[in-house]
């Protein structure tokens, strides 16, 4: 574990299908950021964007989730055209 992340553990569950298909086993992921999710719920959920708070959870713990990766990444050919919209769309976000 890096001293300098914050360390998360998130499981996910699949508790229903419409298509009646099997369920799939429960996934658990431990990963580090560098910013303390919580507090950005938080924020996003004082700001109201989605005028749901389980909406900015879930709109949080994706964008944090996946930033993470693309910094950790940032060389990744896949992130080159996407990357500065990504720094964009950040700053207005922010912003709002």
């Amino acid at each position: 574990m890096n001293s300098k992340y914050n360390h998360y553990k998130i499981t996910l569950e699949h508790t229903f299908s419409p298509k009646e298909e099997d369920l799939n086993p429960a996934l658990t992921l431990e990963f580090d950021n560098h910013d303390e999710v919580f507090s950005i719920i938080k924020r996003l959920q004082e700001k109201d964007h989605f005028n749901d708070a389980v909406q900015s959870a879930q709109f949080a713990i994706g964008l944090k989730m996946f930033s993470e990766v693309m910094l950790k990444n940032r060389d990744n050919a896949l992130f080159s055209e996407f990357a500065p919209e990504f720094k964009n769309f950040m700053t207005k976000l922010k912003s709002s």
